[in-house]
């Protein structure tokens, strides 16, 4: 796969997504907790950060924040995630919220038998309010320069217009050369009221002629697509590689155009352990990480992300596919051991996780 040489552009990746202020109550549960840790987070935004904080990359993101204190502390979150902001759109506030917000996600981390939960709260966001024609991605690309652009089903879901959003920014990515990632990261409760899962395929299926790599997890590619796979349990906890290889093949035939298509796949013995690896397919051939048995779970919410970084970052390094899926399982299996959506692991501790090193203490 051709990518642009990174002395003829400015980034090494552009992502195009909603930001959200995560509250976690820690080891507490949101419905009773008195206090919250906050930290930025959001499916597109988590690879463009991960990018640029464990892998050293230029990354910049196209987002929209309502302009009142809490918009101000997501500008303080992600400038200390050091991802560009020159892309950022403010949007005057109204003073209550009528008609624009910042989006909000309660987020439990769960343990033992109870599981992690997700609650958003991203009506009227200042995100989901982009229009066609807001954004000059011709002059982005052209002017600017990117390897890599990337964007994901959750941003296609924020409103009736996102989708067209992401429709354009590909398009013109596409003319200027570069690579088109997108992550199908299905929400049920982000489509419920808006045409459920059937207007989600329509969505992801029309988006995903325009895409070069196409990423997900077990869920994403039956539930967002509509693609079946033998022999998965009802609640896609499954780790047969195979199963899903043959999947990979009918997504290959009826998107010709992507290039490699990826996917974590778990099996959640309970929230805090998992078995956890990837594979990947592409021209035939079905790539495989190693798998995790019985992984230590802190926080779940992220590794998807974290595992699509690493595997880009691998690519835009020029990486074998087979290495690109080693670093990106390895990546987000060291992410769900950290709090928040992004992972703080450095990229030496990833090499050494993929290279078997154990857990004791560095000193």
């Amino acid at each position: 796969m051709k990518v642009l040489p990174s002395e003829q552009c400015r980034w090494d990746l552009l992502a195009l997504g909603e930001v959200l202020l995560r509250l976690d109550p820690g080891e507490a549960r949101v419905s009773t907790a008195r206090t919250f840790g906050v930290w930025e987070g959001g499916g597109e935004y988590n690879v463009a950060r991960a990018l640029r904080r464990c892998f050293g990359m230029r990354t910049t993101v196209v987002t929209a924040v309502a302009d009142n204190p809490i918009g101000r502390l997501l500008e303080d979150l992600m400038l200390q995630g050091g991802v560009d902001l020159s892309h950022l759109v403010w949007v005057p506030y109204d003073g209550v919220g009528r008609l624009v917000r910042n989006p909000l996600n309660f987020t439990e981390r769960g343990f033992g038998l109870r599981s992690a939960l997700s609650c958003p709260d991203r009506g009227h966001t200042a995100t989901a309010q982009l229009r066609p024609g807001q954004i000059d991605w011709e002059r982005i690309f052209s002017e600017e320069g990117i390897r890599w652009f990337h964007c994901g089903g959750i941003f296609a879901g924020l409103s009736e217009f996102s989708s067209e959003v992401a429709d354009e920014a590909m398009v013109a990515a596409k003319e200027h050369g570069a690579v088109v990632s997108y992550d199908l990261n299905y929400r049920e409760s982000l489509w419920r009221s808006i045409g459920g899962q059937e207007q989600a395929r329509q969505v992801n299926r029309r988006l995903a002629r325009h895409v070069d790599v196409l990423l997900g997890n077990e869920e994403d590619f039956i539930a967002a697509l509509g693609f079946t796979v033998d022999g998965v349990d009802a609640d896609y906890s499954s780790l047969d590689a195979a199963s899903f290889g043959r999947m990979m093949v009918e997504v290959h035939e009826r998107f010709p155009n992507v290039r490699i298509v990826a996917t974590t796949l778990r099996r959640a013995t309970t929230a805090t352990r998992n078995d956890w690896t990837a594979v990947a397919f592409s021209e035939g051939v079905l790539y495989r990480a190693p798998v995790w048995r019985d992984l230590e779970i802190l926080d779940r919410v992220g590794g998807g992300d974290s595992f699509a970084s690493g595997l880009i970052y691998s690519l835009l390094k020029g990486m074998d596919l087979q290495r690109a899926v080693e670093y990106g399982a390895a990546h987000g299996a060291l992410a769900m051991t950290t709090p928040g959506d992004t992972c703080t692991a450095t990229l030496g501790e990833v090499e050494r996780v993929m290279g078997g090193a154990s857990a004791r203490i560095s000193r």
